[in-house]
């Protein structure tokens, strides 16, 4: 499908393979010279769009379009309908994500009406993003903290995408924050204390493995089963399939340092709480502009096994709902802060959290810390 408007805007349809590699470098070419932004892997961004790659696609139906005006991509955006999540939130949202865009609201616009009219006409009722297939997909727009380094896997956006998204009439539905710490030489004591009364009077005890192999060995998938339940009231999220659990095991605990990798279980040996973290591939990205050929793959391999690092991303805690508010985020904090003087660590980036969510906030509050980005989730009615 084509479409133009009167200000030679063209908007296509794309499913090639080549286009999606379009798509793709798009993305990453609006933000050459930007110190901050972190591209993606790329081969990874465009299996995204793949079904046979991406096992979220046997939930979902989505569209890809880019914007050309004079034969010149000056946008991009996906729009995407999760009907797993509709029917567990009891919505008709249509989802916007990979939105992309020259600072030209009448290119804004023209890709955001596109998908706007597509997911009209399959029933949608609102307009919802940025936000991915899931949310293990980057999701939330930027508005405050630009010039502070993008963690792999947050987005980030130009700063004038705000005026554009508000003009149109989006409007806040969630925020996210994010905290950077500076990474403590030792648990505070009183985590500590708490971490022993917690281990004791409930009988849990941390477990740590050496590699994906004994995980999947000794735990199955079972530690996705604990994020499912962890997660399953935080915003937009959707229960994750069984392939879709072996998908992003297969793609990334095989590269994960499992210094970083903590799991409380109970006297059962259930897992009930995992604590997940990695060194910070911004850097390595930016050098490969996210393409690991031919020497990409170098420079994400040495971030990965490197022996000493000064920025470190926390990717998730989650602990069961039967276990929340009995303080067992202590045991994870107290059994990864040493890794964090053993490697050198001076940064910790924490992942988004939710504004509304003022336990999981508390968790960081001990540590030397700044609450310094927040980024938006939108919506507005069909």
């Amino acid at each position: 499908m084509i479409t133009t408007n009167q200000n030679k805007i063209t908007i296509k349809e794309i499913k090639s393979k080549h286009d999606l590699r379009r798509f793709v470098q798009f993305g990453i070419d609006l933000y050459k010279g930007n110190p901050y932004y972190c591209p993606p892997i790329f081969f990874d961004e465009v299996n995204s769009f793949i079904p046979k790659s991406n096992p979220a696609l046997e939930v979902c139906d989505f569209v890809v379009y880019l914007a050309y005006r004079d034969g010149k991509i000056v946008g991009r955006i996906a729009g995407i309908i999760n009907h797993r999540a509709n029917e567990v939130w009891k919505v008709k949202k249509c989802r916007f994500g990979w939105f992309d865009f020259i600072d030209d609201y009448d290119v804004f616009k023209a890709l955001i009406d596109a998908v706007a009219e597509w997911g009209r006409n399959r029933g949608m009722t609102e307009l919802n993003g940025p936000v991915g297939f899931t949310d293990f997909d980057k999701e939330g727009l930027l508005i405050e903290g630009f010039d502070y380094n993008a963690p792999m896997a947050s987005l980030y956006t130009h700063p004038y995408y705000i005026a554009h998204y508000e003009r149109y009439g989006l409007s806040k539905e969630a925020d996210w924050i994010e905290f950077q710490i500076q990474s403590p030489q030792e648990a505070p004591e009183r985590m500590n204390r708490l971490a022993k009364v917690v281990e004791e009077r409930y009988k849990l005890k941390v477990v740590k493995v050496k590699n994906s192999r004994e995980l999947k060995k000794r735990y199955g998938y079972t530690y996705f089963d604990v994020l499912d339940e962890a997660y399953q009231k935080l915003y937009n999220y959707q229960p994750m399939t069984e392939r879709q659990k072996r998908y992003y095991c297969n793609m990334y605990f095989p590269l994960v340092n499992y210094d970083f990798v903590t799991m409380v279980v109970n006297e059962k040996d259930e897992i009930i709480a995992i604590g997940l973290g990695m060194p910070s591939l911004s850097d390595a990205l930016r050098k490969c502009q996210g393409h690991l050929l031919p020497f990409g793959w170098y420079h994400l391999l040495k971030a990965l096994k490197a022996k000493k690092m000064t920025d470190f991303d926390l990717l998730l805690i989650a602990v069961r709902p039967d276990y929340q508010n009995l303080g067992v985020n202590s045991l994870i904090f107290n059994e990864m802060t040493p890794h964090f003087a053993k490697y050198g660590i001076q940064r910790v980036e924490t992942t988004s959290i939710l504004e509304t969510n003022s336990k999981n906030i508390a968790n960081f509050l001990p540590f030397d810390v700044i609450q310094h980005k927040r980024r938006r989730a939108y919506i507005k009615e069909l």
